[in-house]
Formats: structure tokens, sequence, C-alpha cells
């Protein structure tokens, strides 16, 4: 227990000493403190009067710092300018090269050129901004100037160049120069040979050469629809020029009947070939070609309508003395119905062109009128003609021919149609005339030598020892007449198996006309008459002929025999 209370004494001495240590640490470090505080009492007024002191010097530091960011700021705007005033010299230095050298960088400059006139505008603050505008505006209008100069020159190369090619595509052709006195001047064989190489010239230059030049400029000039019109009218100009003055030369040349298939060729060909003129030669740069085109059209279709007309007045007109002693077809009849159906192949070609001429008429109306019109002229023309026959049974023999040919051409051909089965019939009834007309004329006057009336009517009546007989015939007379007969016979005969009959069909009809009247005729007069004849002496020098002779021998008429050539 003692032990105990000896220990706890002891732990509360510790305690106290230590607890007196603290105390006296305490005080200490509140005198340092207040030491401390007492120094930073004193900083605090030092650092203050050091601010005051320093005042001055910051407000100067902050000025050069702000005249330091001003210089650089400065010194980067005069290096941008400085930059824009070397891109201007190193442009105009490019534009005054001008183009030619070098076209991509001459641009370039152009466009640097505009940049720094840019620039410049938008720092007119600048003290030198005006006389720079001044001289890059200046220097630009130069710029493009000579850039419109270049340019110039490129599409006049380009003009040159294409439109050379096109004039040694249509010489390579086989196309010529030729003015309208050297069509006058040319052969008509040689000038139908050129028309005719014309109209396929024509065809290959717009279809291949003129639409493949539009096709090059359309590339050429994408989006500048007005400068390649400009162009392409001046590249094509000669050439066109070239083959519609031939068109226009033959348009404008002497007219004559056999041009008009030609001018109907030309007038076919430049109708076929309109559209697509119009739609190659678009634009108001081409405006004059296509009016040039379209006035040759015009133009030959005027000729080919006069020259139609001129036809049928030259038909009606014509005074050819070509001699047709046969009374065959006439060569004008022949000419003038292969001509009309040379023009059916043509027909909607000329409906087409009457139409052109005749408002609110059709074409086909005015066609068959014209084509009544010329039939009518040959017919008032063969009417003359004939009239330089003096026989009258020739006379119409030739008429019957001609006429004959005239229809069974007009059956043949589509000329029918325009003329109408009333024409056809009409003058189907005009050639049975005729050959009636020809059998009345040809024969009447020998088939009066058969007649019984005429034997009666003589005179001369029957003595026994002259042979006479019931009818009271005397034999003289008989004998007389039978040598009438074999005269005629023998000249018609000769004369009418050198005539002609061309159509075999007609010239068969023709023969069996007149064998149905003149052999029946024969028969009986022989049977009546021939005893008195043969009874007497040398009857066959009266009796030369039997009917099968006759027969036999009209079967040579209207062969067109030479005179000399010998009998069947």
């Amino acid at each position: 227990m003692g032990v105990v209370a000896a220990g706890a004494a002891m732990a509360g001495d510790s305690l106290s000493v230590r607890a007196a240590m603290m105390r006296e640490s305490l005080q200490k470090s509140q005198t340092i403190t207040d030491d401390v505080v007492s120094i930073l009492g004193s900083f605090d007024h030092r650092l203050s009067a050091l601010e005051t002191a320093m005042r001055p010097t910051q407000i100067r530091t902050h000025s050069i710092r702000k005249a330091h960011e001003n210089i650089d700021r400065t010194l980067k705007a005069a290096e941008v300018i400085l930059a824009q005033f070397d891109l201007s010299r190193q442009a105009e230095a490019k534009i005054l090269r001008g183009p030619h050298e070098d076209l991509e960088s001459y641009l370039e400059a152009i466009d640097q050129l505009r940049r720094n006139i840019r620039f410049f505008s938008s720092n007119k603050g600048l003290k030198s901004s005006d006389g720079v505008l001044g001289h890059a505006n200046s220097l630009l209008s130069k710029a493009i100037s000579k850039l419109e100069d270049e340019f110039k020159q490129l599409l006049k190369s380009y003009r040159d160049t294409r439109s050379s090619v096109l004039e040694e595509s249509l010489h390579k052709l086989g196309v010529e120069k030729l003015s309208k006195d050297d069509v006058q001047k040319m052969q008509w064989e040689i000038l139908e040979a050129k028309i005719g190489n014309w109209i396929h010239y024509m065809r290959i230059a717009v279809k291949l050469l003129f639409a493949g030049e539009r096709k090059v400029c359309d590339q050429m000039f994408e989006g500048f629809d007005s400068l390649g019109d400009q162009c392409f009218a001046e590249v094509t100009r000669s050439s066109v020029l070239v083959l519609l003055s031939f068109g226009e030369a033959i348009a404008n040349s002497k007219r004559s009947p056999e041009k008009l298939f030609v001018l109907l060729d030309m007038y076919e060909i430049m109708r076929e070939l309109h559209s697509e003129i119009e739609t190659i030669f678009v634009g108001k740069a081409c405006a004059e070609i296509r009016e040039s085109a379209s006035s040759l059209t015009k133009r030959l279709a005027q000729t080919a309508k006069k020259t139609f007309g001129d036809f049928e007045e030259a038909v009606e007109r014509d005074a050819t003395k070509t001699a047709v002693s046969d009374g065959t077809v006439h060569p004008l009849t022949s000419y003038v119905i292969n001509y009309v159906k040379f023009l059916f192949d043509y027909q909607s070609t000329l409906k087409q062109l009457f139409k052109e001429f005749e408002n609110g008429d059709e074409g086909g109306s005015q066609l068959a009128s014209v084509t009544m019109q010329i039939m009518q002229a040959l017919q008032t023309n063969l009417d003359g003609k004939s009239k330089q026959y003096r026989d009258p049974a020739l006379t119409h023999l030739f008429l019957m021919n001609n006429i004959h040919y005239m229809v069974r051409s007009v059956r043949r051909s589509e000329a029918k149609d325009l003329l109408g089965d009333d024409w056809v019939q009409r003058h189907r009834r005009i050639v049975q005339q005729h050959a009636n007309q020809y059998k009345r004329n040809g024969w009447g006057k020998i088939l009066q030598c058969l007649t019984i009336q005429s034997l009666s009517s003589s005179g001369g009546s029957s003595v026994a020892g002259d042979g006479g007989n019931s009818s009271g015939v005397s034999r003289a007379i008989v004998k007389d007449r039978f040598k009438t007969f074999n005269m005629q016979f023998e000249e018609l005969h000769q004369k009418q198996s050198q005539w002609t009959v061309p159509d075999t069909e007609l010239r068969e009809s023709l023969r069996l006309a007149v064998a149905e009247v003149l052999l029946p005729a024969y028969r009986s007069f022989i049977k009546r008459y021939g005893p008195l004849v043969e009874n007497g002496k040398n009857p066959q020098k009266y009796i030369r002929y039997t009917a099968e002779d006759l027969e036999r021998m009209l079967g040579e008429f209207f062969e067109g025999k030479n005179v000399n050539e010998p009998k069947r």
C-alpha cells in the first residue's frame, strides 16, 4: 500500500514539471509571434513604400509593352501589304509578257491582280492605295484587252482552220465553184451529171459535215451558245455558199423541159434537208444561212412550176417537121407521154409544189388539171400535124395510133388514177371514131366496086353476044369492075403495107375490121358475077385473087414495110 502511495506521488511531480515546461514554451512562442508580427508589419510598410516607388516604372513598362505590340501589328500589316505589292509585281510581269507564252499563268496573274484590287479597295486608309488601285485597274484593263485580242486570234485561227477543213472536204468530194455563166455554157449531159452529184453532195454536207462541225462547236463553246453559233456560222458560211450558189445558178438558168426533173430532184433534196438545216444552223448568227436555204427551195419550186407551164405551151406549139410518113406514133407523142409518166414518179413532190402556190387548194387537183391540159395540148398539136397528110385515111390512122398510145399509156400508169376513168373512156371512143373514119376513107371507094347497085347504075344493057346474064349486067362491065378492084387493092396493099400500126392488138383489130367488111363483099361479088368472067378467055386476068388471098395480103397491112422490101 505504502509503495503504491509513493509511486503516485512520484507521478504527480513529473506531470507538474512537464506543465511548467509547456507554459514556458508557450510564453516564448508568444514572444516570437509578437516579434514576427512586428517584423511583418514593418515589411508591409516597406512594401507599400516600394510599390509607391515602383508605380511610375510599371506604367512605363506597360507603355513600352503596348508599343511593342503595336510595332508587331504594324510590321505584320506591312508584311501583308508588301506581300500584296510583291504579288502585284509578279502578276504585272506575267501580264506584260502576254498570254501567248503561258495562257494558264496569264489567267492566274489576272486573278491575282483582281485579288490585289479587292485588297487595296478594302484598305483605302493607306496613303498609296488610290495610286495602287489606279495602276492595278489600268493594268487589269490592259490584261483583259490582251486576253480579248488573244481570244480573237484563237477564234480566227479556229475559224480559218475549220473553214479550210470543210472546204477541203467538199473539194475532195468533187464540189466545184461554178457560176451562172459556167452553168449556161455547159452541155446538158454534163450539167445533168453535175446536178446529180450536187444532190449527193448536199446530203453528205448537211447530214455529216455540217452536223459534225456543229457538234465540235457545241463542245468547244459549251455554255457560250451565242458565241458558238457565231463561230459555227463563220466556219460554214463559205462552204454553204458554194453549194447553194450552184443551186441558185440552176434555178436561175434558162428554162427547158428536160430540166424539170432535175429541178424537182433538187427541190426534193432541199425539202428533205429542211428540218436538219433548221436544227443545225440554229441561232441568230445562222439566220442568213437558213434564209438562203429557204430562198433556194422556193426559187427551185418557182422555176419548176414555170418550167411545167412552159412544157404545156411547148407541146401545143411544137412545130417539128419530123416525118411520120407511115402514120405511126409521133416522136412528140412518145416524148410527152414519157415525160408525163416520169412526172408521176414525182407525184408527191408535185402535189407539195402546187400546194405551196395554191392557197387552200389541194395539190392533187391542181396536178390533175395541169396533166389534162398537157394531154389536150398534145391532142391539139397532133390535130395540126395530121393535116400534113394528103390521104384522109392516113390522117385518121395517124390520130388513131397516137391517141391510142396516149390511152394505153395512161391506163398502165398512175396517171389513170389522176385523170380518171372518164378521161380514158372518152379517149377510147375517140380512137374508135378515127378507126371508123380510116375505114370509110380508106376502103369506101374499093367497096363501091363490089356493090351490085353500082353495077346496075353503070349502064350497059346485056346482049347475047356479050355474054350477058340474068341480071342484065354485061361481061365487059364485070371485067372492068374486077380490073378496077384489082388495081385499087394492089395500090392499097402497096401503100398501106408501108403504113404502121405499132400496137399489135390494135393492128389485128383494124385488119379484122377491114376483113369483116371487104371479104364478105368480095365473096358475094365473085359468087354473083364470077361466072361471067370464068366462062370467058383468060379469067385469071380478071379474077386474080381469092378471098383467102385477100385475107393473107391484109395480114401484111400496117407492118411499115419498105417499098423495096420483098413480099411475103
